[in-house]
């Protein structure tokens, strides 16, 4: 029994922040977990970049809709859904995630939930659990799945290193860097290339 579990930005689709900073022109917003890890820190910095702003949850809303899915990661996800179930674990929120779960065929995503006050503004958020992309892989890894885990940053190591497989996709140079025992895929078709090396393995068959 096989299951793959994949971070969602970096690896599906953009970064939503990251376009949030380009629609709004705010360059503070481009800041991800690539540049801070910790993802208590990094949340608690976008808020109060927000605020200083005046930005508002819709103005996120309307950047995660506007996008697609990355090149290939529709084709990709029904390519390996073929041979694996399949799950999305994220560090985004389901309430700006949706319109792109959509766009992917409506995989499973474990993620958190934001907190928007009366007047529009996003005033908190809720972490699933903590170690959040971790503890999903151990408690797949209890019902007696192989796991193979994706991820580009420095939040997903956790994830990876728990797996029986685990592989980065399209990191960053300094990701690399520190965690130089981590196989890397530049594109889907490498990508392909290690869940099938995987499968072979009989930590997943």
């Amino acid at each position: 029994m096989k299951i793959a579990c994949l971070d969602f930005e970096g690896v599906l689709v953009p970064e939503i922040w990251v376009t949030v900073a380009q629609k709004s022109g705010i360059e503070d917003l481009k800041v991800t977990t690539r540049d801070i890890p910790n993802y208590d820190e990094l949340m608690g910095y976008r808020l109060d970049v927000m605020t200083k702003h005046g930005l508002y949850f819709s103005d996120v809303q309307d950047a995660a809709a506007s996008l697609d899915p990355l090149p290939g990661a529709v084709e990709f996800l029904s390519w390996l859904r073929q041979g694996y179930q399949v799950a999305i674990i994220s560090d985004t929120f389901h309430e700006i995630a949706q319109p792109l779960t959509a766009k992917l065929g409506y995989p499973m995503i474990l993620c958190h939930r934001l907190k928007v006050g009366a007047d529009g503004h996003i005033v908190g958020y809720r972490m699933r659990q903590d170690d959040p992309k971790r503890c999903a892989v151990m408690a797949f890894q209890s019902l007696n799945y192989g796991v193979i885990a994706v991820g580009d940053s420095y939040n997903d190591i956790g994830m990876l290193e728990q797996a029986d497989y685990g592989a980065l996709f399209q990191p960053s140079a300094n990701v690399v860097r520190d965690n130089p025992t981590l196989q890397v895929a530049h594109d889907y078709g490498e990508l392909r290339a290690m869940f099938a090396g995987a499968a072979d393995q009989q930590t997943l068959s």
